[in-house]
């Protein structure tokens, strides 16, 4: 299952090189100018990204097969990746997110190109494919080991990722202001009367545009908090509910040692009896006959 997951995240890698590769002679034949030269670099961006994927994908394969022979044992492949089921389903899933990722990116871009799509959404999957190579990482780390020089390759090609991926977030933020016009603020021409209605059109605006970000951070961390779930992480509910650890012996306190009463919370009648015989005990004990008995 793991070796299919792979393998199809190499295939969507080497389909989204191909797609980029036809985007940039179409770019070049149908745009010139600053279009071409904005096209022209973030396209190139893009493709030393795929290249970095491409090259993590292969290592963590290689390290993924390292770390099954090593482990396994007399077991067959099948029966070390059951008896590490929580481990292979975070390694499945970082790989498909790979995959999905770089998937995104390329149609993105296409959409870029084409004067389309958002150049947002291009950051967008940047940023996320630079966290799924993160968790790719961190799977492969779990079971493999410190020493192994196909672990210290991956963590070479995860910084790779995340430095090409920093590039194509540069190329697509100044292709857009390069391509974006920019609207002059000119308010030279209004009235006294047009500026304040202005004014407070703009001040409704805000309003309503910092309410609804509000919204969709709320909406979006709620996403990130099922991700987790559904990647394999505990139910953040199941915390609250959880009872609390018993509190260890070592740190239980010894109760108090009972001390030795004093001499005058003991009754001078104390083992005596009543009478004459109390006297005498009194006299033995004090060295004095009280004037009356309680």
């Amino acid at each position: 299952m793991v070796e299919k997951e792979m393998a199809s995240t190499s295939e969507a890698i080497e389909d989204a090189v191909r797609r980029i590769e036809e985007m940039m002679s179409q770019a070049r034949s149908e745009s010139s100018g600053v279009k071409l030269e904005v096209n022209e670099r973030i396209l190139n961006s893009c493709t030393d990204l795929m290249k970095a994927i491409r090259l993590l994908v292969t290592t963590s394969t290689n390290l993924q097969k390292e770390i099954v022979e090593s482990g396994r044992g007399a077991a067959t492949t099948q029966e070390f990746y059951a008896k590490n089921s929580r481990w292979t389903e975070g390694l499945i899933s970082a790989s498909k997110a790979v995959g999905w990722g770089a998937t995104q990116l390329v149609e993105s871009a296409d959409r870029v190109v084409l004067h389309t799509g958002k150049y947002e959404e291009l950051i967008v999957c940047s940023h996320e494919i630079a966290a799924s190579t993160a968790q790719l990482v961190a799977a492969s780390k779990v079971k493999a080991e410190k020493s192994s020089r196909n672990l210290a390759r991956l963590q070479e090609c995860s910084r790779n990722v995340n430095e090409m991926a920093a590039n194509v977030v540069a190329s697509t933020k100044s292709g857009q202001d390069q391509i974006e016009e920019k609207d002059t603020m000119d308010f030279s021409g209004m009235s006294l009367i047009k500026l304040k209605k202005e004014e407070m059109e703009t001040q409704v605006k805000v309003l309503e545009l910092e309410k609804r970000l509000e919204g969709e951070r709320v909406r979006l961390g709620e996403l990130r908090k099922q991700h987790y779930v559904l990647a394999g992480g505990c139910d953040p509910e199941d915390e609250e509910t959880r009872p609390a650890p018993a509190p260890r012996r070592g740190i239980l306190k010894k109760p108090p040692i009972a001390q030795k009463p004093g001499l005058a919370e003991v009754s001078p009648w104390w083992g005596c009896d009543r009478g004459g015989a109390g006297v005498l005990c009194h006299l033995l004990t004090f060295g004095f006959v009280p004037l009356s008995q309680p």
